[in-house]
């Protein structure tokens, strides 16, 4: 029997859902690696893929990294798992935020949607009975005008990272639209980003852990260009190290 908390995720998911037909599971798996390039991948820590099927209220496919993060076989891994190891101070928070994703998609035009990446972190239990923090990254993929039909996820341990503190919930824009960072209010408010785009390109691959003269030869740029636009990243993070930046950006929820 579905816990509490998934019955009442269901509800929200459902006011999205007025089809319940679906693409064979077998197509879904198979656009596993379309979205995977859809989805910018901050890799400041163990992570692992999953796809998971709004219609049906269930995971359709995970990755095999899943057991390095939570100790849990592929296999396992079921909704009804994952939201019974959700931490019970971070359950309130999850059916919030997923109600506050609702609110927004709903707020947008369907041409909006591949431009808007939902992230928010949860504590899960391992098979160590021991709770990780995971930083939830997803974007809608599958949908039409009467369905949204699924979700591409990355999940990432940020224990490291953020081992204590509420859980933020963002909404990040991308090629230019707003971005809504650290949601707490009802009502949502475009947030100020500090940022300029190219800051924000270097950022990403310092968190990713690239070099100067790495980020100079991806980027086209020199290496004396990077490293001025990394020390006005600093500045404007007010962080002393890449270290820093990185903790405080994943802390912020400015990724």
């Amino acid at each position: 029997m579905k816990n509490r908390i998934l019955l009442s995720a269901q509800k929200l998911w459902d006011t999205v859902v007025h089809d319940k037909t679906f693409p064979s599971k077998q197509l879904l798996i198979g656009q596993l690696e379309q979205y995977k390039k859809l989805l910018n991948i901050f890799q400041v820590g163990d992570y692992y893929y999953l796809l998971f099927n709004i219609i049906q209220g269930e995971i359709v496919d995970i990755g095999k990294d899943v057991t390095n993060v939570l100790g849990y076989e592929p296999a396992e891994v079921t909704m009804q798992l994952f939201t019974d190891n959700i931490h019970p101070d971070d359950r309130a928070c999850f059916l919030h935020f997923e109600e506050k994703v609702i609110s927004f998609y709903n707020s947008v035009s369907i041409e909006e949607y591949p431009y808007y990446k939902v992230q928010y972190d949860l504590r899960l239990k391992t098979t160590a009975n021991k709770y990780k923090r995971i930083l939830i990254q997803y974007i809608l993929v599958d949908y039409n005008e009467l369905n949204v039909c699924q979700s591409f996820h990355v999940h990432t341990d940020i224990s490291h990272i953020k081992p204590t503190g509420e859980p933020c919930f963002s909404i990040i824009g991308i090629e230019g639209r707003p971005s809504y960072y650290d949601i707490r209010e009802p009502i949502l408010v475009k947030s100020f980003d500090m940022f300029t785009r190219r800051e924000r390109e270097i950022l990403k691959e310092i968190i990713e852990g690239n070099t100067s003269r790495q980020i100079a030869d991806k980027l086209f740029l020199s290496v004396f260009t990077v490293d001025t636009h990394k020390k006005n990243i600093l500045k404007k993070a007010q962080a002393h190290s890449s270290v820093e930046l990185i903790s405080k950006s994943v802390r912020e929820g400015w990724i």
